[in-house]
């Protein structure tokens, strides 16, 4: 009798339904939960921290952004079965593609760099010395993904998004005023101070990266997603887009419960996770400082990966996890010299880490407007993307969308060299 119930649920189109999901899932919920890095995490706990509540009702609008435009380059790696870098280099031009991939190297190389460090900050929380944890940390993720395979390394890639509910715990345990909350949700109190809007800027500016757009396509096009396949890696997108923004929305929460409440400034996410132990518990601390150094293994591992697949598209050579060293070495040289030089500095005393993430900021800006330019251009051209072309309406807004982002971003460029 079991079996037979066994068979017909097998059977059924709902199975078949969430099969094929489970099947394409991985690239959507990757790309967003890793963008929920170090400098992710700082910026969302100093929202929190700094702002209180007041900034909770943003979270809402940045979803909806990623998801559309991370939507997009879903769509055209299903639809041309190339990565966002091939395409801007045989619609635009070599020259093109390649100031595009020099400044991305060096913004994402500045990331790396910034990861490395949320390492070494976040086990020092817990006694654990950098010139133990880096070294470590680096010849784990370069052996990771120089050694795996596609199919093994985005299962470690998804069973590391799991850990990220430990911001959620930790907002939880932190016992936040939910009626303010959901009042600041949906109906906020907006402060047109400069200091307000720096920060909206800033959570825009770090939810939505260059990177991003260059490693989903090229990880759907490695993972062979096909036309008929494409619902559910538009289901897997929509999942990570909202995931990682409820993520973003818990450590703000956090944050605002304890450090806000208290009246306590912070810096940085370390000093959060540290400053969270008198106010919220010991617990509290220790998942928010673990969450920390999940996220930054995590994109430590995944910044080089996307930038080895963007610059390699871009120019032409061979890319793909599952290749060896020898049949794709320019992607495979370059994954292990972002490795190396990413956590070679953090062990540099004085090292001006600030300075570094102040210019990967910067350059972040300058290029996002391009590369979402380029996406929407390409996206409405039917001889490139035949029925995945955009309808009007989907049109409209995606432009709205991408006119919106280019705006906040290039705020958050003026206010960092204002300021910076």
């Amino acid at each position: 009798m079991f079996k037979n119930i066994l068979n017909k649920i097998k059977s059924s189109k709902i199975f078949r339904n969430l099969f094929f999901f489970f099947a394409v899932m991985g690239p959507g919920v990757i790309t967003a939960n890793v963008d929920n890095d170090a400098g992710g995490i700082a910026t969302y706990s100093l929202a929190g921290a700094h702002f209180g509540y007041s900034l909770v009702w943003s979270i809402l609008p940045i979803t909806i952004a990623l998801i559309i435009v991370q939507e997009m380059c879903a769509r055209m790696a299903v639809a041309t079965g190339k990565g966002l870098a091939d395409l801007i280099r045989e619609n635009y031009g070599v020259k093109v593609t390649f100031y595009l991939m020099v400044v991305l190297f060096f913004v994402n190389l500045s990331n790396v760099m910034a990861e490395f460090a949320g390492i070494a900050i976040s086990l020092e929380i817990f006694n654990v010395s950098r010139w133990f944890s880096v070294p470590i940390s680096a010849f784990l993720v370069w052996i990771l993904i120089v050694k795996g395979n596609y199919k093994s390394v985005e299962k470690i890639f998804l069973f590391a998004c799991l850990f990220y509910v430990a911001y959620i715990i930790s907002g939880f345990l932190a016992k936040p005023d939910w009626n303010n909350v959901i009042h600041q949700s949906v109906s906020p109190t907006i402060d047109w101070n400069v200091a307000y809007l720096v920060m909206l800027v800033g959570l825009v500016g770090t939810t939505i990266a260059p990177w991003m757009q260059f490693y989903l396509q090229s990880s759907v096009v490695e993972k062979g997603v096909t036309a008929e396949e494409y619902k559910n890696t538009k289901l897997d997108v929509i999942e990570g887009g909202i995931i990682a923004p409820l993520v973003a929305f818990f450590i703000v929460l956090s944050c605002a419960a304890t450090l806000f409440n208290s009246g306590i400034k912070i810096e940085s996410a370390a000093d959060a996770a540290l400053a969270l132990k008198p106010l919220a518990g010991k617990y509290a601390s220790w998942l928010f400082a673990y969450g920390l150094f999940n996220a930054s293994i995590f994109a430590a591992s995944v910044l080089p990966l996307s930038t080895s697949y963007s610059i390699c598209e871009g120019m032409g050579w061979d890319t793909g996890i599952d290749k060896r060293f020898n049949e794709a070495p320019h992607f495979f040289w370059l994954y292990t010299i972002m490795i190396v030089i990413g956590a070679s500095v953090i062990l540099i005393p004085n090292f001006p880490l600030l300075k570094v993430m102040y210019f990967s900021q910067v350059g972040n800006g300058v290029l996002l407007p391009v590369i979402l330019i380029y996406m929407a251009r390409l996206i409405n051209n039917k001889e490139i993307m035949g029925d995945f072309v955009n309808s009007r309406r989907m049109n409209i807004i995606t432009w709205i969308t991408v006119w919106l982002v280019i705006i906040l971003t290039l705020a958050m460029v003026f206010f960092t060299l204002t300021q910076g």
